[in-house]
């Protein structure tokens, strides 16, 4: 080996190669460390509805460090996440040397169980809200399609004009609606829709009418449903079919 000067040259010409590539790198890890590259600002894209002010503040002067290059977006991402209301967080790098940060927050659509909301996507989460919203109550993974079925059957109930205010589905996966006027619709665990669709078609001209008010309504029925009035009498009987 050592009598082979071009193995030689080449060999010094790699080690020259990769110490000047490790000159290189440390003299630029050294110069993005200077303090000529400041992060001087983060800013927000759009002013949040529920986070706190103070909150926010505390994360930029606790979490985010380094400068404009050093500082680590993952990390920062991850300590906005974990602030009340945030659904989502987005961080990125702006020119001149600031950090702009995108939080995605919470849109609360209903009260989950009696102790948690699901927001518009269906998803649970643990805050608290004054908001006059829809109770669920529901069975575990099941927001989703509670929110989807939801907005099915509240499409449905537009002509009778008494939207839902509370939600149930059972562990035996029956539904079950109750209507801004009190009144609760049994609707069980199949053909849901179309034993909707009939009840508000028909409702105009029978149980609209009636001299008080209806408090429940059975349409676990093939071709028709029951009715009960405040004191338990039935009020109108179902046509025929078996429950289901």
């Amino acid at each position: 080996m050592w009598d082979n000067a071009p193995l030689l040259r080449m060999s010094a010409n790699l080690l020259f190669g990769l110490c000047l590539l490790l000159a290189l790198y440390g003299a630029a890890r050294y110069v993005l460390h200077l303090a000529i590259f400041p992060l001087n600002a983060v800013q927000l894209s759009k002013t949040p509805k529920h986070v706190p002010t103070e909150l926010i503040e505390r994360v930029v002067h606790e979490q985010i460090k380094g400068n404009f290059f050093t500082v680590d977006l993952n990390r920062a991402r991850g300590a906005f996440e974990h602030l009340p209301w945030v659904r989502k967080v987005s961080v990125r790098r702006k020119f001149p040397w600031s950090l702009e940060v995108d939080l995605e927050e919470h849109e609360a659509f209903a009260r989950w169980n009696g102790n948690e909301l699901v927001n518009t996507y269906g998803e649970v989460f643990a805050e608290n809200t004054t908001q006059v919203l829809p109770e669920f109550i529901g069975q575990p993974n099941t927001s989703a399609q509670m929110k989807s079925v939801y907005d099915e059957f509240s499409k449905e109930l537009l002509p009778m004009q008494h939207g839902i205010t509370q939600m149930s589905l059972s562990p035996r996966f029956a539904w079950q609606v109750r209507l801004g006027n009190g009144m609760v619709l049994e609707l069980g665990r199949e053909q849901m829709q179309q034993r909707l669709t009939r009840f508000v078609e028909v409702y105009p001209y029978s149980l609209s009418k009636l001299s008080h008010p209806v408090t429940h309504v059975d349409l676990r029925y093939r071709n028709g449903f029951a009715t009960y009035l405040p004191n338990g009498v039935e009020a109108v009987k179902r046509t025929s079919g078996n429950e289901g």
